[in-house]
């Protein structure tokens, strides 16, 4: 597997596929290197995305692997990647998210993030805050 930057390329890849990014975003996120692409023998895999909350803290945003991909540690790969790359830039924390009711959050705090807070909004489930020291 392979992870890299996202570029002009990635484009169309991520437009027909991450249904919960406005589309006007995804060229100034590919330019602010804000979105990583998951390969696996030259074909796309999955993508990661990310922000910053409060302007200063990393947070993923996004990550989304390909099915027939899932499973195989991937998605660890891609996050302790990400997880690096945030390291690198002199950030000592990282945060992310996921709904009460998604798997998503057990496999987060296996990588060692913890519960940090909560958000509630009307008519959806928790969506829990969960934060990691790097």
């Amino acid at each position: 597997m392979n992870i890299a930057v996202a570029t002009d390329s990635d484009y169309e890849y991520i437009k027909e596929r991450d249904h919960h990014i406005l589309e006007n975003l995804i060229l100034p996120k590919i330019k602010q290197k804000e979105i990583f692409i998951l390969k696996s023998d030259g074909l796309h895999i999955g993508w990661m995305r990310h922000s910053f909350f409060w302007d200063n803290t990393p947070f993923m945003n996004m990550i989304w692997i390909d099915i027939p991909f899932r499973n195989k540690g991937v998605g660890k790969k891609a996050v302790l990647y990400w997880e690096e790359e945030m390291r690198n830039k002199g950030f000592k924390l990282v945060m992310t998210s996921t709904l009460a009711n998604e798997e998503a959050q057990h496999f987060y705090r296996k990588l060692g993030y913890r519960d940090s807070g909560c958000l509630l909004l009307e008519n959806e489930p928790l969506e829990i805050l969960l934060t990691k020291g790097l």
